[in-house]
C-alpha cells in the first residue's frame, strides 16, 4: 500500500518559502532571505504584524537598550536588518511594544515583504517533497517552511492545580486598570519583576513569590538572571523608604496550588505552608514554546527541549521545517532575546538559499555576516572565560524565605 500525495499545484498560494509569524523573527528571517536572492517567500499571520508587542501592557518597553551605532560596526541590539536601528528610526532607547511594531513595520514596507494577514495556521504536514500547510483561508504550499511563532500567546496558565484562577501577565493591557492596594505576583524573573515594579510605582503593596533568588544573581547569561535596566529599576524602588515598604520579596517559594473562597485566593507552595492573597493572583511565570501544532515535527532531548540542527536549526526529524524565534536552545545556550536569535537569520537564509539554487550567496549575505546575524559559533553562552570577574551589584533587598 503507497501513501499518495497530492502534486504541489501552481498558482498564488504556492511558494518556494512560507514564513509562519510577523514578528521581529519572520519578518528578519524574511529579509535575510530576500537579501539572499530568494523572492518566492510569503509571511502568513494570524493576527497583524507585531501582535504580541501590541499586546504588552502599556507600561512594558524593550529590556535591550537601543543605540544608533551601526555605522561603527556596532549594531543596535535590536535591530533585526543589519542596515537599520530602532533608535535612529524611534529616537528612544526602551521602545514601548506600540513603538517597536513601527520599526517592525518599516522594515517590512522597506524590504518589500508579502505579508497575509489573518491567516491562522490550522495544521502542517510534508507530502513528498513539500509541506501542506491548512490554515482558515484554505491550503497554501511551499518547498519549506519556517516556523517563526512567538511565545506570547502561549503563556504557562495551567501549569499547577488552580493556576487558571489567576491572571497571568499577559493578559495585562495597563497595570493601572487592576482594581486593589495589595497584590500578590507568582513568579521572580523579569516579567514577575516588572509587574511587581510597576504596581509599586503606582502606590500599591506587593508581595513577589520566587522559585529562585533571581535578584541576587550572578550568572553571566542575562537570560539567566535579571537585566541591568530591570535590576537598576529595583534599586531605584530600594532608594525610596516608602516603596520599599510595598515591596515584599520572598525567595525559593514555589507555588503548588491556588484555590478561592469567597473572594479569597489561597497560596499553597513547595512545604504546603498556606498564603492568602485579597486580589486575584498575578502569574507571571513565562510562557510555553510557541511550537504549538508543529511540536510533532521535532524531535526532543532528554529535557524535553526541542532539538535543531546546529547548522540551520532546522527540525530533525522534518527536514525543510526551520525555527526562528525565542525558544532556540543550543548547547545549553538560550537564544530568546531578539539580539540572540537574530543571530541565526543569517545561517537560515544562507542554507535555505544554497537549497534553492541561488548563487553567490555569502556575498550577498555580507553585510549579514559582518553585523553577526550569521553566528556559527555555539559555545558562546556555554564558555565563559572573562578576564574580571564581575563584583556583585545587585541590589540585596528585603527578601524572605519561605
Amino acid at each position: 500500500m503507497f501513501l499518495r500525495t497530492r502534486r504541489k499545484p501552481k498558482g498564488r498560494n504556492q511558494v518556494d518559502v512560507l514564513i509562519v509569524g510577523a514578528g521581529p523573527s519572520g519578518i528578519g528571517v524574511a529579509s535575510a532571505l530576500k537579501q539572499a536572492g530568494v523572492s518566492d517567500i510569503l509571511l502568513v499571520e494570524a493576527r497583524e504584524i507585531g501582535a504580541a508587542f501590541l499586546n504588552w501592557p502599556r507600561q512594558m518597553s524593550l529590556l535591550t537598550p537601543s543605540f544608533h551605532s551601526n555605522p561603527f560596526g556596532l549594531i543596535d541590539l535590536n535591530s533585526i536588518d543589519p542596515e537599520t536601528s530602532p533608535a535612529d528610526f524611534l529616537r528612544t532607547q526602551h521602545p514601548t511594544g506600540r513603538e517597536y511594531v513601527k520599526y517592525l513595520k518599516a522594515v517590512a514596507k522597506c524590504n518589500e515583504l508579502p505579508i497575509k494577514m489573518g491567516v491562522e495556521v490550522m495544521g502542517l504536514q510534508k507530502e513528498g517533497s513539500h509541506f501542506v500547510i491548512s490554515t482558515n483561508k484554505g491550503e497554501f504550499f511551499a518547498d519549506m517552511v519556517v516556523w517563526a511563532v512567538g511565545q506570547f500567546f502561549s503563556p504557562r496558565d495551567r501549569s499547577f492545580l488552580g493556576a487558571d484562577l489567576a491572571l497571568h501577565s499577559s493578559k495585562v493591557q495597563d497595570w493601572t486598570d487592576l482594581e486593589g492596594d495589595e497584590f500578590t505576583v507568582i513568579g521572580g524573573y523579569e516579567s514577575g519583576v516588572d509587574a511587581a515594579l510597576n504596581l509599586v510605582e503606582l502606590g500599591k503593596s506587593v508581595r513577589l513569590l520566587s522559585r529562585g533568588e533571581p535578584w541576587s544573581s550572578d550568572d553571566p547569561d542575562p537570560s539567566r538572571s535579571l537585566s541591568p535596566r530591570t535590576l537598576d529599576r529595583l534599586r531605584q524602588i530600594l532608594k525610596s523608604p516608602k516603596k520599599t515598604k510595598n515591596l515584599q520579596l520572598y525567595k525559593n517559594t514555589d507555588v503548588r496550588v491556588i484555590d478561592e473562597v469567597d473572594d479569597w485566593w489561597t497560596l499553597l507552595d513547595q512545604d504546603d505552608i498556606p498564603s492568602v492573597s485579597v486580589t486575584r493572583p498575578i502569574l507571571a511565570n513565562g510562557f510555553h514554546s510557541g511550537l504549538g501544532i508543529v511540536k510533532s515535527l521535532f524531535e526532543y532531548d532528554e529535557n524535553k527541549l526541542p532539538m535543531f540542527s546546529e547548522k540551520a536549526d532546522e527540525s530533525t526529524s522534518t527536514p525543510g521545517l526551520f525555527y526562528s524565534g525565542p525558544s532556540l536552545v543550543h548547547r545549553n545556550s538560550l537564544f530568546c532575546f531578539i539580539y540572540k536569535f537574530r543571530s541565526r537569520f543569517g545561517v537560515i537564509a544562507r542554507e535555505i538559499a544554497k537549497r534553492l539554487g541561488k548563487r553567490k550567496v555569502d556575498d550577498k549575505l555580507m553585510a549579514y555576516a559582518r553585523a553577526g546575524f550569521m553566528n556559527t559559533d555555539l559555545e558562546c553562552c556555554t564558555k565563559c572565560e572573562c578576564a574580571i570577574t564581575p563584583k556583585k551589584s545587585a541590589p540585596e533587598p528585603a527578601a524572605f524565605s519561605s
